[in-house]
């Protein structure tokens, strides 16, 4: 048997449930003016008590080197949780292989066709260089699907 020792989120309470069954709060007291939770660097960081991982069992395995279990969450981590689910929809590989594709075309005209850097000025420059490198592309990929004839073996 393993032991899990992942935190589970409770979006209701805002909080952390530790593998022991400790709840993480991002601030375990009260004080006389109110604090944000979110740092600097926009993480918002959940602890336990000292008392809670004292006497717990997991606790050798759970927190060797501190003394109360932290987790730290981004404030952007709904957002993170969100495209998690959407990456695991059919859709979602269908669209990614078809992105492949159309970026696998840009990086052949960048890399091979020397499009890396616009040599024709203003806008309407760069769209016809654009043009030209791209109808150079579809030439080449054409020219594979053409079949070639046979030649006669000479006698």
């Amino acid at each position: 048997m393993t032991l899990d020792l992942f935190d589970t989120y409770d979006y209701d309470d805002d909080s952390y449930v530790c593998p022991g069954g400790k709840r993480l709060r991002p601030r375990n007291r009260n004080f006389a003016t109110a604090r944000g939770d979110v740092g600097q660097d926009g993480f918002i960081r959940y602890r336990a008590r000292q008392q809670d991982c004292g006497g717990c069992a997991l606790r050798e395995r759970c927190t060797p080197n501190m003394p109360a279990r932290k987790v730290t969450r981004s404030v952007h981590e709904w957002a993170r949780n969100l495209a998690r689910d959407i990456a695991t929809t059919d859709a979602y590989v269908t669209s990614r292989r078809q992105r492949k594709k159309v970026e696998m075309l840009f990086a052949h005209l960048k890399r091979i066709l020397k499009l890396d850097r616009l040599r024709l000025r203003g806008p309407n420059g760069a769209r016809d260089e654009f043009h030209m490198a791209a109808t150079a592309q579809n030439l080449r990929k054409m020219a594979k699907l053409i079949p070639m004839p046979a030649q006669p073996l000479p006698a």
